[in-house]
């Protein structure tokens, strides 16, 4: 008998400032979703690779939110190893960073990135900024079956 997934929403970030921030906002919202954080590259492909495997509690990530600067790996290698494996590439990867550069934007689209967010500073900004992702990506967006 397979177990059912859990829902979570992958957070790859950090900084532990921006971390609460947006386990804060998430909150505020209301969201039921639990929250499953990586704080660089390689934490990242240990939890994703846990996250779609794990017997014991086996979970679906609805949508990864991935910021670009990260130690060990980068967002960009990150991005790389989730496109490539077939249990997680139609996961969508919100890429939210601090950012601006155009080699960047066109990197994580070409990389294949389903949006790119440049995280304002001000945390009110970014609340309403999580509130649009929340909006959006849990609540209109369709999510693809893992192919598991």
């Amino acid at each position: 008998m397979t177990a059912l997934l859990e829902d979570v929403i992958v957070v790859i970030e950090d900084d532990p400032d921006d971390r609460h921030l947006l386990a804060r906002s998430f909150r505020k919202l209301g969201s039921s979703v639990p929250l499953r954080f990586a704080c660089d590259g390689d934490e990242a492909l240990t939890l994703l690779s846990g996250l779609v495997s794990s017997a014991d509690q086996p979970m679906r990530p609805l949508v990864i939110l991935l910021d670009l600067k990260l130690p060990r790996r980068s967002g960009f290698e990150v991005l790389t190893w989730i496109k490539a494996q077939p249990a997680l590439r139609r996961i969508p990867v919100v890429i939210l960073t601090s950012s601006r550069e155009n080699s960047d934007l066109r990197q994580a689209y070409d990389l294949g990135a389903n949006s790119f967010l440049v995280k304002p500073s001000q945390p009110q900004a970014l609340h309403s900024l999580i509130e649009q992702v929340n909006g959006y990506w849990l609540g209109h967006n369709e999510v693809a079956p893992l192919m598991v």
